[in-house]
Formats: structure tokens, C-alpha cells, sequence
């Protein structure tokens, strides 16, 4: 109970402080001396808001041009049709096992038939119920609760 009175007696110092620190008036005369001139060499700062020296900008490249970025691998301006389905050959590659150039239902069916493979210790071609158990999909790892003291504990 105590936490929360002070906490709120704090609040409302800091509140009345920043109120006083902004109303308050600046005094024109400042107390720190001006500061001298440097003399104009190699080893000046450029001023990045100075209109006379023009900073080369990185321009924006909205999402849609980095995707088209990514698609145009010659860089010519133009995607070609090998170009659009490379992304696509890839994957079909990586399931065409044999190489033939056609998919089968067993390759495409792959990771299933494995896991059912998996799952058939007895390799009767039959799931049993506790076999059909191991393909349950894994969940992720629950996160653990937040271990907290009692509410009503005054300090």
C-alpha cells in the first residue's frame, strides 16, 4: 500500500517540476561564453542543413521494387519468364527425386510417407492407435508462468 502512495507522491513532484522547468522564462543573457570562430580548413564541419553543400541522399526503394529487385537477377529492367519460375524450379527440383521431370504422387507425398513409415514400427502397413500416436504434431514449447508472490503482501 505504501508503494503505491509513494509512487504517486512521486509522480506528482516530477509532474510540478517539469511544469516549473517549462514555464519558467529563458533569461537572454547566458552564462556560458560564446564560442570561438575556428579557422577554416580541411578539418571543418560541414553542416548537413547547409543549403550550399548538396549531400548525395540514398533513395527510398519501396517494397514492391525490392521484390522486383529480387526476381530481375540479370538486372536488365525486365523479368523474364525463366526468371519468375526459378523460385518454382527449385522446389519442384528438390521433390522430383529420380530427376525425371515429373512429379509423382510419391514424391510429392514424401514427407508424409516417411512419417507414416516412421510411425509403422511393425511394418504392417497399419497404424495402431499408438502408433497413429507418435505422428501427433509437435507443439511448441510452452513458456514458463511467471512465478509471483501472492497479491495482498504489503511491504
Amino acid at each position: 500500500m505504501w508503494r503505491y502512495v509513494a509512487g504517486g507522491i512521486a509522480a506528482l513532484l516530477m509532474t510540478a517540476a517539469g511544469w516549473l522547468i517549462f514555464s519558467s522564462q529563458a533569461r537572454p543573457d547566458s552564462p556560458l561564453p560564446a564560442m570561438p570562430a575556428q579557422a577554416a580548413g580541411p578539418s571543418t564541419p560541414v553542416a548537413a542543413d547547409d543549403p550550399a553543400v548538396a549531400l548525395p541522399a540514398a533513395p527510398e526503394r519501396s517494397r514492391e521494387q525490392k521484390r522486383f529487385d529480387r526476381y530481375d537477377k540479370d538486372r536488365n529492367a525486365g523479368i523474364a519468364r525463366e526468371e519468375y519460375l526459378a523460385p518454382r524450379r527449385k522446389a519442384f527440383a528438390k521433390l522430383d527425386v529420380n530427376g525425371d521431370g515429373r512429379l509423382s504422387f510419391e514424391e510429392w507425398a514424401v514427407k508424409t510417407t516417411d512419417r507414416f513409415a516412421a510411425a509403422d514400427r511393425d511394418g504392417s502397413g497399419v497404424l495402431t492407435a499408438a502408433e497413429f500416436a507418435t505422428t501427433r504434431p509437435k507443439r511448441a514449447a510452452a513458456r514458463p508462468r511467471c512465478v509471483c508472490p501472492p497479491p495482498g503482501g504489503d511491504d
